[in-house]
């Protein structure tokens, strides 16, 4: 017996993709441009990881009082303090940038009395400073991850099918790349790098989509080889629509509850995941198929 709400997908559906792929062009390079007068205007607002500042490793009497935390770190000058739980219920580990004109070393000394005054008893185990040219060799490797991601499969995608089939999918994870990016500029969430490993799966998602839609459209096209190729994008989307609609929604649904429930700290982590979900699938239907129907 089938699941009721399955059963409200019809077995057949009959969108004309290929008719929409001019105006979803269009909204695509506005957005694209959108992101790049965000990332010129705004920039990105870069962690820690990327900018340098400070780790402090605490261990409090009890369990350790997140907010309080924070708030105190906030309040001595620390700016954009993070702080997150870390090695059972009574450790913390608070990660800032000094503000302006301060020293690591000034603001690394007024939030630790901070601390101390608003929570007696607390010890530091451990503090580190991360230098710029630290996160400079971090966010060149990051990057540098990202591009060679993105040219391994590139060539898993021409092996697998044909360089058509390979520029399509660059050029579609490239475009969820970019408007990923946009949005995290335009929001100015916190770019790090657990940004770069929320990137890294969307990549990993969104090429998954491609290799499914370029294996449906390959076996249509053996199947229909006098039918034009505009009808068969068409007839392969809409044979795999409904597995795209359930795998998709399930996938949004297993974040939601880190999305709504997981706090500031997880929060451009997930939003990035369930953004580069949403993103990827239309980029599979919408860059990917229009560029292998350009080219022919």
């Amino acid at each position: 017996m089938a699941w009721p709400l399955i059963r409200i997908l019809p077995r057949e559906f009959h969108f004309d993709f290929v008719r929409l792929a001019p105006f979803a062009a269009i909204l695509s390079a506005i957005l694209i441009l959108l992101s790049g007068a965000s990332f010129f205007t705004k920039g990105m607002n870069f962690g820690i990881d990327f900018v340098g500042g400070t780790v402090i490793e605490v261990r409090t009497p009890g369990a350790a009082p997140i907010g309080v935390l924070r708030s105190s770190a906030t309040a001595a000058g620390a700016h954009d303090a993070q702080v997150q739980s870390l090695g059972g219920a009574n450790g913390a580990m608070i990660r800032f940038r000094p503000t302006e004109g301060q020293s690591a070393v000034a603001a690394t000394e007024a939030v630790k009395q901070a601390l101390t005054k608003a929570v007696p008893g607390i010890e530091f185990k451990q503090v580190q400073t991360v230098g710029a040219k630290v996160s400079g060799e971090l966010m060149q490797r990051g990057f540098l991850a990202l591009g060679v991601a993105m040219l391994l499969m590139l060539g898993y995608i021409w092996f697998r099918f044909q360089l058509q089939f390979g520029m399509g999918a660059v050029v579609a994870v490239l475009h969820d790349v970019l408007l990923t990016l946009g949005l995290l500029s335009f929001m100015q969430l916190e770019f790090s790098m657990t940004s770069i490993a929320a990137l890294l799966t969307v990549i990993g998602y969104s090429m998954n989509e491609k290799v499914i839609t370029f294996d449906r459209l390959r076996e249509n096209l053996r199947k229909y080889k006098t039918t034009p190729l505009g009808e068969v994008i068409n007839r392969s989307e809409n044979e795999r629509l409904s597995r795209t609609l359930i795998t998709g929604t399930t996938a949004i649904l297993a974040l939601s509850g880190a999305l709504f429930l997981g706090g500031p700290v997880l929060f451009p982590l997930v939003f990035t995941m369930v953004f580069g979900i949403i993103i990827g699938t239309y980029s599979s239907i919408y860059v990917a198929l229009p560029i292998i129907l350009l080219w022919g």
